[in-house]
């Protein structure tokens, strides 16, 4: 798993104790590294990043983690944890689309959609799921197309749509699955009454070699509306919140005479430049 995308999950000062919560629902999951600021949780060599950012977001179920599992014992022991003290949005059982399936919101807040699929029907073991509510709503099919566009190595696999009468809006997406830079990624459109949107909570970290990289993804996905940010971090113009950074940011940060030099100059940009960030 190359990892060039993964999602990075905002937590108030307790994201080691959501990475413990994770590698004990998870086979082949393992802490990687954790500064206090950052914790690095992988889970069947899939890259989640956990941050201390304090009460300012909130993770919500609009950017969810598919996990996905080939026994059905393995779903219940994750179920069974990552359900204590959490929200159950949908419960645990059998569905048309997989013999064990459950959406659930863990006590942390980040949401879980846990399936068990046949084997060797997906190499990558969790996968984020974006979801299009409130104004965003029906938007699901052009955003898969516009991602697509964007990363190289990408592809549409799938976009199944609601049929009249399937309980949401005729046309709009039902389940997207689509590829970007060869990583799995979902997408559904819901038009329901939801309480939540994209935020900050749950973003996608996008990892690049070079600045000509940075600079294309920055300028594609702050267009027609997009919003940038600080330290990296941009809005799409459907609201889902991306950091696009190097694939060195975190040498960089650990190296013992430039780390702190080059956290100060990181705090002063929006796009972020890599020879500024060596050179700090």
């Amino acid at each position: 798993m190359k990892n060039k995308f993964y999602p990075c999950l905002w937590f108030d000062g307790n994201a080691k104790q959501a990475a413990e919560l994770y590698t004990a629902a998870f086979d082949q999951a393992v802490i990687t590294a954790d500064n206090g600021m950052v914790v690095i949780t992988e889970i069947g060599g899939c890259k989640i990043m956990g941050l201390n950012g304090g009460p300012m977001f909130k993770p919500n179920a609009s950017i969810s983690l598919f996990a996905i599992f080939e026994d059905a014992a393995a779903v219940d022991a994750a179920w069974n944890l990552l359900s204590e003290e959490g929200v159950v949005m949908m419960p645990l059982n059998n569905y048309p689309w997989s013999e064990k399936y459950g959406w659930v919101q863990d006590k942390f807040g980040i949401s879980w959609q846990l399936m068990i699929t046949r084997t060797g029907m997906t190499e990558q073991k969790i996968i984020p799921a974006l979801m299009f509510t409130q104004a965003m709503a029906g938007k699901a099919e052009e955003a898969i197309q516009f991602y697509t566009s964007v990363f190289p190595g990408s592809e549409i696999k799938e976009i199944s749509r609601y049929e009249k009468g399937e309980g949401d809006v005729e046309g709009t997406v039902k389940h997207g699955r689509f590829l970007l830079d060869g990583q799995l990624f979902v997408a559904m459109d819901s038009s329901m009454a939801h309480a939540f949107a994209f935020s900050e909570g749950v973003s996608i970290v996008v990892n690049c070699d070079t600045q000509e990289e940075i600079d294309k993804y920055w300028n594609a996905l702050t267009a027609d509306g997009g919003q940038e940010s600080m330290c990296g971090w941009l809005k799409d113009k459907y609201g889902v919140s991306w950091q696009i950074v190097p694939a060195i940011l975190g040498s960089l940060m650990s190296d013992k005479e430039k780390g702190q030099r080059a956290m100060q100059a990181l705090m002063k940009m929006k796009k972020l430049d890599i020879a500024a960030l060596q050179h700090a």
